[in-house]
């Protein structure tokens, strides 16, 4: 999906639409600082914190970004175990000891949710979005 949208126009970048997380532009960013976040929590038992002050990413940043929590999210998958928990702080405050697995499952669910949200965008512009179903990949990989 980087890759694809590396190719668009700002003014196409800068598209949103009602139920969405935001613009085309920021939901691939949150998606690449979700998923580092995600690796982190997965490794090292505490969140990244993005610091507050630094630059819109550019793509080429995302892609390197998302690559590296990519590869890293599939290196460390098999490592995890279903008694392995980290400790969140719930959103009311409280700390929860929350099992590794979940983690994992919100990272795949996570973007797969925010990359539905931009090919729905997409569409809307008159774009056809890649094909991003299992298969596809497969198809590209073997």
């Amino acid at each position: 999906m980087l890759q694809f949208c590396a190719r668009l126009t700002d003014e196409q970048l800068d598209a949103t639409l009602n139920g969405t997380y935001g613009s085309i532009r920021s939901t691939l960013e949150h998606m690449v600082k979700s998923e580092r976040s995600y690796f982190s929590r997965i490794s090292t038992g505490k969140r990244y914190d993005w610091p507050a002050d630094i630059p819109p990413m550019t793509a080429a940043q995302m892609l390197e970004s998302a690559r590296a929590s990519g590869q890293r999210l599939i290196d460390w998958a098999p490592r995890v175990q279903p008694t392995d928990t980290v400790q969140v702080m719930w959103k009311d405050g409280t700390p929860t000891d929350v099992p590794l697995t979940v983690i994992v499952t919100q990272a795949i669910n996570h973007a797969t949710e925010h990359r539905s949200q931009i090919m729905t965008l997409l569409t809307q512009l008159g774009i056809e979005p890649p094909s991003l179903d299992g298969w596809s990949y497969f198809d590209a990989h073997r």
